[in-house]
């Protein structure tokens, strides 16, 4: 029988598939991370840090987990922090879905929400909530943004299975990057078994990755990639190119991938895609992967909300 143990067993190998809908020359493919048990590529490194932290001794039962995210982060810690006995306190920025909200209460999460409009290092801020939270007996914050086991997880598992799913053909990776987690690691295991494979960051228009064009860095819709700061999980020598990339289009690639490719993908899978989809016009000769993170039944009352959209300017998206 091939039963799991437990649902942290279930993390991992998602599905590898062919865009020929969307990209009909063939050479572009995307990994599904929705298909984890917890909804999102945030699994695997939810498990990695959790486990680093019991072999360091950081976490003892009983013990609360404290995470600043935008959502899939907190859900695969809440997901692991039921399997393992820990409370978790997930800090959002308000920018964030009232689904990642309401689905990180649904796993007993106790979530906490501050605002968006102000600098990393304002007291307000949800990275400095979180660090105050964390600081107080029997409280303990993973740290996506700077933990090993973010990159880890992605070098020992996700690049791998790429490589085995394409048997070794894969000539570029696309990959949104936020925490720079996926893309650090997931690049570094593809780079040593081929160092030619040409690793693309995707990134939103107001990031910091590339934010020397007008504007600089500031707010945008697109939720749970880009950033206003340099983690210390990215590693951004992996990175031979960037794609930068819209709200408006982004957004609207979300539709479409789910009405061309019936994949309902996250916003940020929709992102990725629209720089996936420039890098495999641009290389014929490549077979392109791109990382679909998440869900779009997280975006409902954004992405396929007609109101909402031209509320804020996306009416055609």
């Amino acid at each position: 029988m091939d039963i799991r143990p437990d649902v942290l067993a279930a993390i991992g190998e998602t599905p590898l598939i062919r865009l020929s809908r969307l990209h009909p020359a063939g050479n572009l493919a995307a990994k599904l991370e929705h298909t984890n048990p917890g909804g999102s590529v945030k699994d695997r490194i939810a498990l990695g840090m959790v486990e680093r932290a019991e072999a360091l001794g950081h976490l003892r039962p009983g013990d609360t987990i404290v995470e600043p995210t935008s959502g899939n982060t907190g859900v695969g810690l809440a997901m692991v922090a039921a399997i393992k006995g820990y409370r978790l306190i997930a800090v959002m920025a308000d920018k964030q879905s009232k689904e990642k909200q309401d689905l990180l209460r649904a796993y007993g999460a106790e979530v906490v929400v501050c605002p968006t409009d102000v600098d990393p290092d304002d007291p307000a801020s949800y990275y400095s909530v979180a660090e105050d939270l964390a600081s107080r007996p029997g409280h303990y914050r993973p740290d996506q943004y700077a933990n090993p086991a973010n990159p880890g997880a992605h070098e020992l598992a996700t690049g791998p299975e790429i490589w085995r799913q394409t048997d070794g053909q894969v000539g570029a990776l696309v990959i949104g990057v936020g925490t720079g987690g996926t893309i650090t690691g997931t690049a570094r295991a593809l780079k040593a078994r081929n160092p030619a494979v040409h690793v693309v960051g995707v990134d939103p228009v107001g990031s910091i990755y590339t934010a020397a064009g007008p504007g600089g860095v500031h707010t945008y819709l697109t939720e749970g990639v880009g950033e206003d700061f340099w983690p210390d999980a990215f590693d951004p020598s992996v990175v031979d190119a960037y794609e930068q990339v819209s709200d408006a289009e982004a957004f609207a690639m979300t539709r479409r991938v789910v009405r061309e490719e019936g994949v309902l993908a996250g916003v940020s899978g929709g992102m990725a895609l629209v720089g996936a989809l420039r890098v495999a016009a641009r290389r014929p000769d490549d077979l392109v992967v791109t990382v679909l993170p998440d869900s779009g039944r997280n975006y409902l009352s954004k992405a396929f909300d007609d109101e909402w959209l031209e509320s804020h300017g996306m009416g055609e998206a």
